[in-house]
Parts: structure tokens; C-alpha cells; sequence
């Protein structure tokens, strides 16, 4: 089939020049799951040319991917044209990818019917007990269910799939959830509050802030040593992180305080290294795997440390070397058509030296000296 001819037979087509994922009622996206169904019979039924139906596709991939600049904030994202790619029963390649995709509607057609959430590795678990010929491990999952978000265009948490939220927040912030206690997130021990996987709830917060600075931390134990520090005291912030690779979650909730506040410049301190801009890209643009739902969670994010400047503060002792995973991540960033030119340079900078740093280096001056690192840069307006 020709690729206009998989656009036309896309079930829920819209504009072609950016494609998104909305947000429906669980009613709506079984209403879509029972239409490509039906869709699937009528091919099959045909009196004239019977046939199994091929599954038309938004292609996830860096060729279909473009950057769209928002038109009234400073904000840009990942977003996917109408590019299509195939997933068909008659490929042997595709074969076993094209069952998962029915599997995957089926359980999700049930689970919204029951007006239940489940997070991905129950979907797994799930899965690998009623047909483990096909969902060996959690990858088979979660690309099974990026395929449904591209066929049915909704979004993941609309399929009843809820992130599994490893995130935290603490500092001068309020939330007030209907029918239930304000949280002061300044009065919470140094784990913070945890963040949950429902964005429906999510959505609901009513959040109160003096804060004047969003600071994004990489990892868990550096917003510890922050969140114990009492940093927010001395600089008036809030502190979140996702202890690692943002989560769905952690990026929504990061977006939801950007658009209540939107005045507060977000900053974000990760290691000195590939990863570390990895994910500090995905917080500010989104990813290729979630381009249909990318525009709702990327933020403005600027790059305080650490970077190529601070490198003087850190003992020779402190380096590492760029490992093969560090060199594979860093080729794929410097392919990629968005990456701003400070960060390229960064990024070119790392591989040419080939090494690496992090953020507890900056510990040789004592532990208390991170707070007084990061309010010096945000004063001196030392970032990127």
C-alpha cells in the first residue's frame, strides 16, 4: 500500500502538519478501539478481496520528527508529521508486533470498561500470563503501547495506563487537592512528597507558590542533600526531581507549575555528561517514542551546571571516562536536528576529552557547598 493510501485509510486523521494524541473519556477511546475492530472484520469479510488489514502508524522515528516553537512562550517541543509506518500480519517481521497491538486494545478496552488504572509493568505481568509467546519482556509492552497511542491518537493515560511515578518535590510550594489536606511541601523531611502516576489527580491540584526558581535535579540523592540542606530557605524554590530519566508524571507535574507560574525560570543541574543533557532535552523538548504527546509536557528549561565552565572546581581525581553507552547516547544527540548550538558545544566538548563528571564532585568544598554553587550561578545568571 502506497503511503497517501495508509494516510486515507488512517482511522482518526486530522491536520496533517502536526499529529498529536488527544485526551478522551474512556467511552471515546472505546468507541475507537470498537471502529478500528470493525474496521479490521470489514477488510476481512470482503466479498470481493478478502484481507487482513494492515495498521497504519505515525512513524516514531528522527525523520518524521520536527521542532515546533510555541507561538506566545519561549517553549519548544518534539512534535511527529503524518508519516506513516506499517505494522502488517503478512511480514514475518511484523507478524508477532501486530498481534501485540490487538492484545494490548483488548486489555485496554476491559481495564476502561472497569474504570480502572494500571501502570505499565502490571499491564506486563499482565500480558506475559495470558499470552507469553508474544510479551517476553516489558520493551514488547511499552512499544506495544506507544503503537496503540499512534493508531488510536489518544494519549497513554486516556488508554487507562498510569505512569509509574518515581518522582518528588519539595520547597515553597502548597497543594491543595480537592477534598483532602494541603500539603506545605517546605515542612517535609528530605525525600519530599512523593509524586503519583495519576495525572487525573494531577490535574486537579491547586498549587500556591512564593517561590521565584524551579530547580530540576538529576538525582535523588543530590535533591536530598538540597531538600536537607533547606536550600528553598535560603532561595526561594521549589526543588523536583525524578531520580534519574523524567518519568511521564514528573514531567507533567513540571509542566503544570510552568503554566501556574509562569514567571518561574526552571533550571536544572545534572551530571557532566551525555545522559545528564539526554535528559535535560527530554524535560525541555519531549521524546521521539512520546512525539504525539510531547507539546503537553516540555518545559523551558535552562542548563545551570553542571557545564564545561564549572570544570575548574573539580580535582583531576574526579573525571571518569566516557563510557561505550555514554559515546552511543552522545552520537544520537549530536544527529539530532534540535539541539540548541551551547548544548552541541557541551556535548562536543565531553567527547573530545573524553571524560566525564558528576554533580558529588563539587563535594570537595564541602558538602554545604552545592546550595551555595547554584545560587551563585542563578545570581550571576550563569546559564545556558
Amino acid at each position: 500500500m502506497a503511503e497517501t493510501d495508509v494516510a486515507t485509510a488512517s482511522l482518526f486523521g486530522a491536520e496533517r502538519r502536526l499529529c498529536s494524541a488527544d485526551v478522551l473519556s474512556p467511552p471515546e477511546v472505546r468507541a475507537r478501539i470498537e471502529v478500528a475492530v470493525l474496521n479490521f472484520l470489514a477488510a476481512l469479510s470482503s466479498p470481493s478481496s478478502p484481507s487482513i488489514s494492515i495498521l497504519p502508524l505515525i512513524a516514531r522515528k528522527s525523520a518524521n520528527c520536527s521542532l515546533r516553537s510555541g507561538l506566545l512562550s519561549d517553549v519548544s517541543s518534539v512534535y511527529l508529521s503524518y508519516a506513516f509506518c506499517k505494522r502488517s500480519l503478512m511480514r514475518e517481521n511484523d507478524a508477532k508486533a501486530f498481534v501485540r497491538v490487538w492484545k494490548v486494545m483488548e486489555i485496554c478496552y476491559k481495564i476502561l470498561g472497569e474504570g480502572k488504572l494500571v501502570t505499565q509493568r502490571e499491564l506486563f505481568y499482565k500480558l506475559l500470563s495470558d499470552s507469553p509467546k508474544y510479551f517476553s519482556c516489558q520493551r514488547h509492552v511499552n512499544q506495544s503501547i506507544q503503537d496503540v497511542v499512534s493508531l488510536l491518537r489518544c494519549t497513554r493515560q486516556s488508554l487507562g495506563i498510569m505512569a509509574s511515578s518515581r518522582g518528588a518535590l519539595i520547597g515553597r510550594l502548597l497543594l491543595n487537592e480537592p477534598e483532602e489536606e494541603h500539603i506545605d511541601c517546605s515542612i517535609l523531611g528530605p525525600s519530599g512528597h512523593a509524586i503519583t502516576g495519576d495525572l487525573n489527580k494531577l490535574r486537579k491540584l491547586n498549587l500556591c507558590s512564593d517561590a521565584r526558581y524551579l530547580i530540576l535535579v538529576e538525582k535523588d540523592a543530590i535533591f536530598q542533600r538540597l531538600a536537607e540542606d533547606r536550600l528553598y530557605n535560603q532561595l526561594p524554590c521549589i526543588l523536583i526531581t525524578a531520580k534519574g530519566y523524567p518519568d511521564i508524571a514528573t514531567r507533567f507535574i513540571l509542566h503544570l507549575l510552568s503554566q501556574t507560574f509562569p514567571n518561574l525560570p526552571i533550571f536544572a543541574l545534572v551530571d557532566w555528561n551525555p545522559a545528564g543533557l539526554a535528559i535535560l532535552c527530554t524535560y525541555k523538548y519531549g521524546s521521539i517514542s512520546m512525539g504525539l504527546e510531547s507539546y503537553r509536557y516540555a518545559c523551558n528549561v535552562k542548563w545551570l551546571g553542571l557545564r564545561g565552565d564549572d570544570l575548574q572546581l573539580i580535582p583531576q581525581s574526579a573525571f571518569q571516562e566516557l563510557k561505550p553507552r555514554d559515546l552511543q547516547i552522545a552520537k544520537s544527540l549530536l544527529s539530532s536536528k534540535f539541539l540548541q548550538e551551547k548544548h552541541r558545544a557541551e556535548l562536543t566538548l565531553m567527547v573530545e576529552t573524553g571524560r566525564r563528571a558528576e554533580i558529588e564532585a563539587l563535594y570537595c568544598h564541602g558538602f554545604d557547598f552545592l546550595g551555595k554553587y547554584i545560587a551563585r550561578k542563578i545570581v550571576q545568571g550563569d546559564y545556558i
